[in-house]
């Protein structure tokens, strides 16, 4: 959960195309390409890909309902600071994929920003 935390906050949804934000932080560059490729993994037969389950079920620090740690792979972030990073950084195609499949297959992530009142900022 750290690593992941650690990708959103350096600014490291960046991509080739914004040089600028290579120089800056290319180890959360290539943090969030390495996440990509680990939560697009397969499943395997008698195991499903870990990876994809921690993007698909992660919720927000400041939800109000219970915490189930049930799942070895659930955490907690802060979605206001994931949103804020994801608007600062749509010109990269990593983090338009990342919002991408953080839109389709995590139901809290989609839930809160289509609450959002600011949704023009990403779009």
């Amino acid at each position: 959960a750290a690593g992941l935390w650690t990708v959103f906050t350096l600014g490291g949804v960046g991509s080739k195309a914004s040089p600028q934000l290579e120089q800056c932080s290319p180890l959360a560059s290539q943090s969030l390409l390495l996440l990509l490729v680990l939560a697009n993994l397969t499943d395997a037969p008698d195991m499903p890909n870990p990876y994809r389950q921690a993007i698909m079920s992660f919720k927000n620090t400041q939800d109000n309902t219970a915490f189930s740690s049930s799942s070895p792979h659930a955490f907690q972030i802060n979605f206001n600071s994931l949103y804020t990073a994801l608007c600062e950084q749509q010109k990269s195609d990593q983090a338009t994929l990342l919002l991408y499949m953080l839109l389709h297959q995590n139901s809290n992530v989609r839930t809160y920003v289509l609450a959002r009142t600011d949704i023009e900022s990403l779009v």
